[in-house]
């Protein structure tokens, strides 16, 4: 999906304009040209007008000047998606926004407000993303889905980017910490009680509802101000959430009161952490996350659907320097603020096999350590021997190891702990393709890692 997503060209209501041309273009066209020059280069949105003022296209920016610029650029004329409907543009003007996050909100409201016709394919088209909050549950969750319901839940969309929306999600759930799993959680359930949470709870992402940490009430409030943010009432949540703050020190419910101390400061500097290229996920279609998980479970023999998986991978710098890479799946898609860099430091020269105790070793000992949760899954870039080495560091470390397993390169063939053949699984399978994209993620941010040091070298020679 691309950061924008335009309509068909339908027959204008408006008198026609003769197209431009780079060499002699219109009048209006030139005015607008001229005028996104002057744009802030800040998150905002953008609205594109014909000859008549009516706005014909709205789109969202990070950097309003540079992105409301390329569409005057030659390219624009030539691009599929564009060509057809920019010869009628004859005025632009901006909104601007604090952050990415509420350009992308504003961006959803002014085209489902104004409609413009060459957004219009957003109106009722089922296939692009919405956020979905349910709301017939005692702890209400928040997704992401192309298949919205039509009953108990509250819909927000529909948007344009489906990673886009993601980040977006990602950086509210630092502040709002609702949960994104799809557990049945019932406030009256004592079994909860014995519920281990996820790893988000462990990162502050979610107020683990799941272990009844959190009473149904504080919950909602929650959700409710998750709401209130996203229907663009951010200043109105900033009052009532200080109101909130000073009541709750005053009846010295002090844990409530630093809660919200903290929820207002990351609202205020939302600015500064609401980039979402940090947190967008990539959008992968040849990948059912849920079928992934599903047949992973179903292979592995494992007794409930996996969440998290974390995958492994070793890269070496000229021979001479080894870093790893640690990326982490949460629910078959990657989670960026979890993935982890190491330099390898008690191994000289090309030693994958050591390279890898090292590495398990110290991330395992630092969680066993600070007792935070194990992902569901670990994955080892290579073959047998990667595996047995991984395994080595649990037993050196006196650890009990999750479900660990290997994926070889070439035949793509899983290795399992104690198993002496490998498995093998279709090309097709969804499980397989999960587990290649893991793998290929923690490949490709090993190879990074190994680059900016390469970089930083040859800086310092």
């Amino acid at each position: 999906m691309s950061e924008e997503q335009e309509g068909s060209a339908d027959e204008s209501t408006t008198a026609p304009v003769t197209p431009h041309s780079f060499e002699n273009p219109s009048f209006g066209f030139r005015r607008a040209a001229e005028k996104v020059k002057e744009f802030p280069q800040t998150p905002g949105v953008y609205l594109m007008k014909d000859i008549s003022g009516v706005v014909i296209y709205i789109g969202k920016a990070k950097n309003l000047r540079s992105r409301a610029s390329s569409y005057f650029h030659k390219a624009a004329s030539e691009e599929m998606r564009t060509a057809t409907w920019i010869h009628e543009i004859a005025d632009i003007d901006f909104l601007e926004c604090e952050s990415e996050v509420d350009a992308l909100l504003m961006e959803n409201r002014l085209i489902k407000d104004i409609q413009p016709k060459y957004n219009k394919d957003l109106k009722d088209d089922k296939s692009f993303p919405y956020l979905m909050i349910t709301t017939r549950e005692d702890f209400p969750r928040v997704e992401v889905t192309r298949e919205p319901r039509d009953r108990g839940v509250k819909l927000y969309g529909p948007f344009t980017s489906a990673g886009s929306l993601r980040g977006a999600i990602q950086v509210l759930q630092k502040i709002f910490q609702f949960r994104t799993c799809t557990l049945d959680i019932e406030e009256n359930d004592e079994r909860w009680k014995w519920f281990r949470p996820c790893l988000l709870a462990s990162i502050k992402q979610c107020t683990a509802p799941c272990n009844l940490r959190i009473s149904k009430d504080e919950y909602r409030q929650s959700i409710q101000r998750l709401q209130k943010f996203l229907d663009g009432g951010k200043q109105e949540l900033l009052r009532d959430m200080q109101g909130e703050m000073l009541q709750a020190s005053k009846e010295m419910n002090f844990e409530k009161a630093a809660r919200l101390r903290d929820e207002i400061r990351m609202l205020e500097r939302l600015n500064e952490r609401g980039d979402i290229d940090v947190h967008a996920q990539p959008e992968v279609f040849y990948i059912d996350p849920k079928k992934g998980l599903a047949g992973l479970k179903k292979v592995l023999e494992m007794k409930k659907t996996p969440r998290v998986i974390e995958g492994v991978d070793i890269a070496h710098l000229g021979g001479t320097e080894t870093v790893a890479s640690l990326v982490q799946f949460i629910d078959g898609l990657p989670f960026k603020p979890g993935y982890r860099r190491y330099k390898i430091r008690n191994v000289d020269g090309i030693d994958d096999f050591r390279s890898i105790h090292e590495v398990i070793s110290r991330r395992f000992r630092r969680l066993s350590d600070q007792q935070e949760t194990f992902p569901d899954i670990l994955l080892i870039d290579g073959g047998k021997g990667q595996l047995n080495a991984a395994l080595a560091a649990f037993r050196d470390q006196q650890i009990t190891p999750p479900t660990i397993l290997s994926l070889a390169k070439q035949e793509e063939e899983i290795y399992l702990p104690g198993e002496s053949e490998p498995i093998v699984l279709s090309r097709h399978s969804f499980a397989l393709r999960l587990l290649q994209y893991v793998r290929d993620e923690a490949h490709r941010f090993a190879q990074h890692y190994h680059h900016l040091l390469r970089r930083k070298s040859s800086f310092d020679e």
